[in-house]
């Protein structure tokens, strides 16, 4: 898959290629990403590639043309590549969507800086605005680089096993059960006994278990929204009935009915 940064700061995307999983899909031709200056279809002797705000107001806005040579030069590049402004106001960037862009055949990310671009060129060159959250940074690079390494895990070949980023976090919309390792006992605390117990089956229902506890926890409006499978609508349904034991014995206890009960 090809990747194009659109950038005045083509040195932030090149250090970011050169390591890791990154630089292996790079190394391997699973990838690639070139890094364009903007700069460099800027006219004049010192490259301006912005200006003050039409009507007033604080800041800088990128300017029109340079952004739009730099766009055109990354379509000849790669005609059928999508091309993407990393802004605040765009849609919000989800596993979904990675999945969604990792199947075109490329990405043109456009790195805005300042105050923003000017909005003739999202009307007019801009495929998709995404956001990669409801913050504000100094500019789109960062936010490219977040977006690359999500979608360049979901290219086949990229990460060392077949289904790996089937496992991931939010690829089930499920968070991703813990992990563990080395050494068995880490101060006083073991690794679960099941995870030695070579015992394939009984290892996977435990961190399918693991998961929902997870997701159940800290992201429950993942749950929300999922079509549950039958099994783990058998784990949520034991869990409901060890609640509603617990709640019981409260009252039984003199805590009194739980709230809206008879």
């Amino acid at each position: 898959m090809q990747f194009a940064v659109l950038t005045i700061f083509p040195d932030m995307v090149t250090a970011f290629c050169g390591h890791g999983i990154i630089r292996r899909a790079i190394e391997q031709n699973k990838i690639s990403i070139d890094c364009i200056d903007i700069r460099a279809f800027a006219k004049g002797r010192h490259r301006v590639t912005d200006d003050r705000p039409y009507g007033g107001g604080c800041g800088m806005v990128m300017k029109p043309e340079p952004l739009a040579a730099a766009i055109r030069a990354a379509r000849r590049r790669a005609p059928n590549a999508r091309t993407v402004l990393l802004s605040p106001q765009g849609r919000p960037f989800s596993q979904r969507l990675a999945l969604e862009l990792a199947a075109g055949e490329g990405l043109n990310l456009v790195c805005g800086r300042y105050e923003g671009v000017d909005d003739r060129i999202c009307g007019r060159f801009i495929d998709y605005e995404i956001s990669i959250g409801d913050y504000v940074l100094t500019g789109g690079e960062l936010a490219a680089m977040v977006v690359i390494d999500a979608v360049a895990r979901l290219i086949p070949g990229v990460l060392g096993g077949a289904d790996s980023a089937d496992k991931d976090s939010f690829s089930e919309d499920l968070l991703e059960h813990g992990h563990f390792t080395r050494p068995p006992e880490f101060e006083g605390e073991p690794v679960p006994a099941v995870l030695l117990s070579g015992n394939h089956e009984e290892i996977r229902r435990w961190r399918l278990e693991a998961a929902l506890v997870r997701t159940v926890l800290k992201r429950p409006d993942l749950l929300a929204g999922r079509d549950c499978t039958a099994e783990e609508i058998a784990i949520l349904k034991r869990w409901q009935r060890t609640v509603g034991k617990i709640i019981d014995a409260q009252s039984v206890r003199g805590a009194g009915p739980s709230p809206g009960g008879q």
